[in-house]
């Protein structure tokens, strides 16, 4: 049972990181994407509105599905879709073929991220222990991956499909053949749910007053999400005066910090508890804003982003694995309606700077969503496992609620 366990991991964990690998590789060539098509200033928005809209509707979609369908085979069968709209995208011929093929890749991408992050915390109650943070940490390994192989691709001027291709040659078949060993866990028993969740899990459902504060949570932590990916090289060098080369510097620091603030991430949980981690992880993201706004220098607001990525963190990793233990009867549920939250964020975070910046100044625009993640300070309670404290001698069996791998083991 063990080993079943340890491959569920790995090949879950090769999933999470073909997924930041992919979508770094969309974002970050985006002006490409506009050249080849000839999508105008004013039409792009609306391009880049629709995926994560999109993505929200694939998500909704997940918890309808999962009711029939056990996870482990929609993330099966969502990951090549993400991966072929990725190609589709690169290859395409006019903007109707962009357009389907970013529609595919929204509504793909919805529901490999739900089915992703259900398999993750069911994983996570089989262990008895935290793990949520190290598959997250393995997605930014994947975003760092797939933006150092964007730079390459643009270094070197090649066409999107050329830069696309090999990516989508070596990780589409890896994923279908990692896949078979995804593990299923089981649904809590009703009296283990009726003991961990509360009045959570009310007849196996999900009770969305309950769920809210980890909504609120989750659309906060990708409002600054957001903020550093889309406003950091532009604050650096518009506010701070730095030269262009540096101001891209900023998200490439964030990216290092939360990969590093995820890779160490689980053994805090374990040590202290989710919601102290969750606590300390809005402090010192709410500070990292606070650098940013007041920073005299580029240098300075270097920091304050540095402070950013190993604060924001483990807000999203530990929102999942929270909602995973409010309602242990309807996880799944809970997950699908939860993540559609992380497309809120980052619909919302973008345009909000944007605004706040041109109307006032960047400066306060920062002072904003620091006010947000301030906020989850309020929640953090939502956060606090109690028999299913990870750690201090609170672990559960290994083998619990550990459910059929897709290969039928």
């Amino acid at each position: 049972m063990t080993d079943v366990l340890r491959r569920g991991r790995a090949s879950l964990a090769f999933s999470f990181f073909a997924q930041g690998a992919t979508f770094a590789l969309l974002v970050t060539r985006i002006p490409a994407i506009q050249d080849r098509y000839g999508v105008s200033d004013a039409l792009l928005p609306l391009f880049l509105a629709a995926v994560p809209i999109l993505a929200g509707v694939g998500s909704v979609t997940t918890e309808q599905l999962v009711k029939r369908i056990r996870p482990s085979r929609l993330l099966r069968w969502s990951q090549p879709v993400v991966l072929l709209a990725l190609l589709g995208v690169g290859a395409g011929r006019d903007m109707t073929e962009l357009g389907v093929a970013l529609a595919a890749f929204g509504l793909a991408v919805g529901a490999l991220d739900a089915s992703m992050n259900m398999l993750g915390v069911s994983l996570q109650r089989s262990y008895g222990r935290s793990i949520m943070l190290s598959f997250h940490a393995v997605n930014s390994l994947g975003g760092i991956v797939g933006a150092s192989l964007a730079w390459a691709g643009a270094h070197w001027h090649l066409a999107l499909w050329v830069s696309y291709l090999p990516v989508v040659a070596v990780l589409l078949p890896a994923a279908l053949v990692g896949s078979r060993w995804y593990v299923d866990g089981k649904p809590a028993p009703a009296e283990e749910a009726a003991t961990e969740g509360g009045s959570g899990s009310s007849g196996g459902g999900v009770v969305f007053k309950l769920l809210l504060p980890l909504c609120l949570v989750m659309t906060f932590a990708y409002i600054g999400d957001s903020t550093v990916s889309n406003w950091s090289a532009k604050y650096l060098k518009d506010v701070l005066g730095s030269s262009e080369q540096l101001a891209t510097v900023p998200y490439n620091v964030y990216m290092v910090t939360t990969l590093a603030g995820r890779t160490l991430g689980d053994f805090g949980v374990r040590r202290f508890g989710a919601a102290a981690v969750v606590r300390l992880g809005a402090l010192v993201a709410a500070l990292g804003f606070a650098v940013v706004s007041l920073a005299p220098d580029a240098w300075v607001g270097m920091l304050g982003f540095t402070l950013l990525g190993l604060g924001l963190c483990v807000l999203v990793p530990q929102t999942f694995a929270a909602a995973g233990r409010l309602f242990p009867g309807a996880s799944d549920a809970a997950i699908a309606r939860l993540n559609i939250f992380n497309y809120v964020g980052f619909l919302i975070g973008s345009p909000l700077v944007g605004a706040l910046g041109d109307a006032w100044s960047y400066r306060g625009a920062m002072l904003v969503p620091m006010v947000l993640v301030l906020v989850t300070l309020g929640y953090a309670r939502s956060f606090a496992a109690q028999p299913d404290r990870y750690g201090g001698g609170h672990e559960r069996p290994r083998t619990a609620d550990v459910g059929r791998s897709s290969n039928g083991i």
